[in-house]
């Protein structure tokens, strides 16, 4: 039964219109964003997820998009008493504080698939780093993996859940602004994996300079599915060749979160 179904009956019908019909869950942690003018049926809607999935331990509340340099929402515990939670998937533990670091865990596939195409001994550069998923999972193949975040606690975060993977020597954490790559890396990358944030499309120009000829991107942006195709050809004559694209889910109404694999 989907979560509207199961309030039948608790929330009026008026009301359970408005309702995502879906949450996300990063390790016992689920998220919901519940319309304003339903904050009395919180409870309500907190009791009916715990009862679905007994391991669950906490239920927020997405009060508002992602906000400011370290992209962060702000989350109403409305259940449960923390926001940190160890996020496990495909074998790999990632340890959060989702009320200070973005986590995206709809992203699981995508860092399996881009990791599965990591060659050893490849160095990799992955800005927006957040807590680390990217850039461990593509460590793992034994590539050499510069990241670069500028949110200090999703730093500290990293920091732990590189040693939680054993990838420690194979990673280096860098604390800054993405904007300042360029200045700071003078070293040519086999790889680039970029998770950009919303409207900041420029950096694949900035970073790419980094990437050897011959090397690899994986670009991801915010498009409707109109625009793809002349998107293909943008890139083309940047000078890229596109291997592979898709979509990674829809994140507004008409806009989904995209990826591109590209050849430079």
């Amino acid at each position: 039964m989907s979560l509207r179904d199961e309030l039948k009956g608790i929330v009026p019908q008026n009301y359970l219109s408005k309702l995502p019909n879906r949450f996300d869950v990063i390790g016992d942690i689920a998220i919901v964003s519940v319309p304003q003018g339903m904050e009395t049926y919180n409870e309500d809607i907190a009791r009916v997820i715990m009862e679905r999935m007994q391991n669950i331990r906490t239920v927020l509340n997405k009060t508002s998009k992602l906000e400011g340099d370290h992209r962060v929402a702000n989350l109403e515990i409305i259940a449960g008493e923390s926001t940190e939670t160890i996020h496990r998937e495909f074998g790999l533990a990632y340890s959060i504080d989702l009320k200070r670091s973005f986590f995206n865990g709809r992203l699981s596939f995508e860092r399996k698939r881009v990791a599965s195409l990591v060659r050893s001994g490849e160095k990799v550069l992955v800005p927006f780093s957040g807590a680390g998923p990217f850039a461990i999972s593509a460590a793992k193949t034994a590539a050499t993996v510069v990241a670069v975040e500028m949110n200090r606690h999703a730093c500290k975060y990293f920091a732990i859940n590189c040693k939680l993977n054993k990838v420690e020597r194979n990673i280096h954490v860098i604390n800054a602004d993405a904007s300042s790559i360029p200045n700071m890396l003078r070293t040519g990358f086999d790889r680039a994996i970029i998770p950009t944030p919303y409207g900041m499309d420029h950096f694949l120009e900035s970073i790419s300079t980094l990437v050897k000829p011959g090397g690899y991107i994986h670009f991801y942006t915010f498009k409707p599915k109109e625009d793809i195709e002349g998107l293909i050809q943008r890139y083309g004559n940047m000078g890229f060749e596109v291997l592979f694209h898709r979509r990674c889910g829809n994140v507004a109404p008409g806009i989904s979160r995209w990826v591109f694999d590209l050849k430079k």
